[in-house]
C-alpha cells in the first residue's frame, strides 16, 4: 500500500508578510512614490486596495511628510514607501522632521538585491549610516522569514517612550522570495511609563507651597482623553498655562486659564510671567530651541523657577535642564493622575490664571501691517468661518507668525506644523490630513517659497479628490530670511529674491479651483467661492515685501540691525 505523500509547506514572498505586517498593526494607508525596488510590495498591496489604500505622490518628501502627519494626527505609526537611493534620500526630510518633532513614523525603503551590496550598486545606500542619527531604529531585513519580527519591533520601538520614526531596507529579493509561511507576530501595544505615587505626592507639596505657578504643556503622545484631564487638573487648581512651539491644539485657545503660545515670537507678557514664576510644571515638552526662546527663557542647566519636568523619554529628562523633579511618563498615564489631584485651599495665585488669558486676547489682536492686505484680520476670519475641528497646516516662515499668533485653536489634533522648521510640509500634510478625515476642513498655509517646495502635490490633492484649501501668502521672497539678513547684515539684501507664478492659474492648470486676494475684503469672498468649489482650492493672497511679521516691518528690522552694528541710516 502506498504511503500518503505529505503535503508541501504553505508557502509565501517576503512582500506578502510584510503586507500581512501592515494588516496586523492596523494600517489603513501608505504613502509612496513608485520603485522598481519594491515592485513585489506593491503587486502584494494590489491584494488588498479595500483594506490598505495606497497613495501616490508626486515626490518623496511628500510622501515621508504625508507619513508624520499620519503619525502626529492619529498617534499611530505613518507608514511611507519608497525606493532606495534618490527616493529615500527624498524621504529624508520626513524622518528628520518625525525625529525632532516625536511622531511614530515607519519608512520603509527597497533596497539592492543582496547579491549586489556593498558593490556601490545602482543607487546603493547604507541606511543605517545615513539614517543613524535621525531615526529611532534603522535595520535592514534579510530574511523575510524574519519581516514579522522586524515590523512588530519597528511599529513597538516608533509608538514606545519618546515616539519617533523607524528605517527598514528591504532588499528586492528579500521581498520576491518565497518562502515557508511564518506566524505573524500580534499588533502592537504602546508601551510608556506613569508617575510614581510619591511623584505625584512631591507634585502636589511643591503646589501646596507655590506662589506663582506656571504650566507649559504640548509635545507629541497626547489623547483627547489626556487634554480632557490636563484641563480639568489647570481649572482646578486655577493654573495658567502655555502650549509648546505648535501644540497650540492641545487646549482650547479661548479657554480662561490659556495664556498663549511658547514659542518663536512669544508675547513678552507671557516670557515675564514664565520667567517670573516660583514653580514651573513643563508637561510633555522637551524644551526644546524654540520652545525657550533659543535658551534662553530659563536658566541652563538649573532654572531659577522649581522645575517639574515631565517627558516621555527618559533621555530628555536632564539633557539641557536639570529638574527638580523629573518623571517619565506617558501623557495620558500623566493627567489621569493629575485630573484626580485636588486643593484642599484656595490656591494662593487665584487669578492669575485670568491676568494671564487676558494678555493672551490683547496680544491676539491684530495690528496694521504695510498694505492692503492685513493678515492678522484674514486670520481671523478664517477662524470665524471655519468649523471648530477644522485642521489647519503650515510649515515654516514669517507667514506662519500670524497664525501661531492670531488664530484660535479649539479642537484637538486641529494643527499640523514642523517644530523642525522644515519649509514644505503644510501642503502634503494637509492633503494626509484630508485623506484620513474626509469629512473635516482641511486648509494648508504656505508661503509662497515653503509651497513651491511641494507644489506638485497638487496633482496627488486632485487625483484623489481631496478638497483641501491651500491658501498661498505671496511676497516674492524667502520673508524669514530676508528679515534675518536685514537684522544681521543691513541693505546687503542678496539671494533672498524669488520670481513666482501665477498661483491662482497654477491652481486651475492642475483641475483646482483659483483664487487671488489683494485687499483685505476680498478674502471672505474668495474663501466662500473656494469651499463651496467642493474641490481643492488655492487662495493666493500678496502682500508687500515690507510686511515681514505682526510685530515689525522690515524696515524697522533694518533700524534694528543698524543699531546691532552702530550705523546710522
Amino acid at each position: 500500500m502506498a504511503s500518503t505523500p505529505t503535503p508541501a509547506p504553505a508557502t509565501t514572498t517576503g512582500a506578502r508578510l510584510l503586507v500581512d505586517a501592515l494588516l496586523t498593526h492596523g494600517v489603513e494607508r501608505v504613502f509612496s512614490v513608485p520603485g522598481e525596488s519594491f515592485l513585489a510590495v506593491l503587486d502584494s498591496l494590489h491584494d488588498e486596495t479595500e483594506r490598505i489604500q495606497t497613495v501616490v505622490c508626486r515626490h518623496e518628501a511628500a510622501a515621508a511628510n504625508m507619513a508624520e502627519a499620519v503619525g502626529k494626527l492619529t498617534g499611530r505609526p505613518g507608514i511611507a514607501i519608497v525606493t532606495r537611493g534618490p527616493g529615500a534620500t527624498h524621504a529624508s526630510i520626513g524622518v528628520h522632521t518625525a525625529f525632532q518633532d516625536s511622531t511614530p513614523m515607519i519608512l520603509l525603503i527597497g533596497q539592492c538585491a543582496r547579491e549586489h551590496l556593498d558593490r556601490e550598486a545602482f543607487q546603493e545606500i547604507d541606511y543605517r549610516r545615513m539614517f543613524g542619527q535621525m531615526a529611532k531604529w534603522v535595520a535592514q531585513i534579510d530574511d523575510p522569514r524574519r519581516i514579522p519580527e522586524y515590523m512588530s519591533h519597528a511599529f513597538h520601538t516608533a509608538t514606545s517612550g519618546r515616539p519617533g520614526p523607524v528605517v527598514l531596507s528591504l532588499p528586492e529579493d528579500v521581498l520576491s522570495d518565497v518562502c515557508p509561511v511564518v506566524p505573524g507576530a500580534p499588533a502592537y501595544h504602546r508601551v510608556a511609563a506613569s508617575p510614581s505615587a510619591a511623584q505625584i505626592d512631591q507634585l502636589r507639596q511643591l503646589l501646596g507651597t507655590a506662589k506663582r505657578p506656571m504650566v507649559i504643556a504640548g509635545g507629541s503622545g497626547w489623547t483627547p482623553e489626556a487634554c480632557a484631564d490636563l484641563q480639568r487638573f489647570v481649572e482646578a487648581w486655577q493654573l495658567p498655562i502655555g502650549l509648546a512651539f505648535r501644540f497650540q491644539d492641545t487646549l482650547d485657545n479661548d479657554h480662561p486659564n490659556y495664556a498663549g503660545d511658547v514659542g518663536l515670537g512669544i508675547n513678552p507678557a507671557l516670557a515675564a510671567r514664565i520667567r517670573d514664576a516660583d514653580l514651573l510644571l513643563v508637561l510633555g515638552p522637551r524644551l526644546g530651541e524654540s520652545t525657550t526662546g533659543g535658551y534662553t527663557l530659563l536658566d541652563i542647566p538649573k532654572t531659577k523657577q522649581t522645575l517639574v519636568h515631565v517627558h516621555q523619554g527618559a533621555e530628555e529628562l536632564g539633557r539641557v535642564y536639570a529638574a527638580d523633579l523629573p518623571i517619565v511618563s506617558g501623557m495620558p498615564e500623566l493627567t489621569a493622575m493629575l485630573a484626580e489631584l485636588k486643593p484642599t485651599t484656595q490656591p494662593a495665585w487665584a487669578g492669575t490664571a485670568e491676568d494671564a488669558h487676558r494678555a493672551y486676547l490683547e496680544w491676539r489682536t491684530p495690528r496694521p501691517i504695510p498694505g492692503d492686505v492685513q493678515m492678522g484680520e484674514v486670520i481671523r476670519q478664517l477662524r470665524a468661518h471655519l468649523p471648530t475641528d477644522a485642521i489647519v497646516t503650515n510649515g515654516a516662515g514669517n507667514y506662519a507668525t500670524w497664525l501661531h499668533r492670531h488664530f484660535s485653536y479649539k479642537h484637538f489634533r486641529s494643527q499640523l506644523a514642523p517644530t523642525s522648521g522644515a519649509m514644505g510640509y503644510g501642503v502634503p500634510a494637509a492633503i494626509a490630513a484630508k485623506s484620513m478625515y474626509p469629512e473635516r476642513t482641511v486648509v494648508a498655509l504656505a508661503g509662497d517659497g515653503c509651497f513651491m517646495m511641494s507644489a506638485q502635490e497638487l496633482a496627488t490633492a486632485v487625483h484623489y479628490d481631496l478638497a483641501v484649501l491651500f491658501i498661498v501668502v505671496n511676497n516674492s521672497q524667502f520673508g524669514t530670511i530676508r528679515m534675518h539678513q536685514e537684522r544681521h547684515y543691513p541693505n546687503r539684501v542678496h539671494g533672498t529674491a524669488v520670481t513666482n507664478p501665477d498661483f491662482a492659474a497654477f491652481a486651475k492648470s492642475f483641475g483646482a479651483h483659483g483664487e487671488l486676494v489683494e485687499r483685505t475684503e476680498d478674502f471672505l469672498p474668495a474663501l466662500q467661492r473656494a469651499i463651496a468649489a467642493k474641490r481643492p482650492a488655492l487662495i493666493e493672497i500678496r502682500l508687500p515685501q515690507e510686511a515681514s511679521t505682526p510685530g515689525a516691518t522690515l524696515e524697522q528690522i533694518r533700524e534694528q540691525g543698524r543699531k546691532l552694528r552702530g550705523e546710522t541710516a
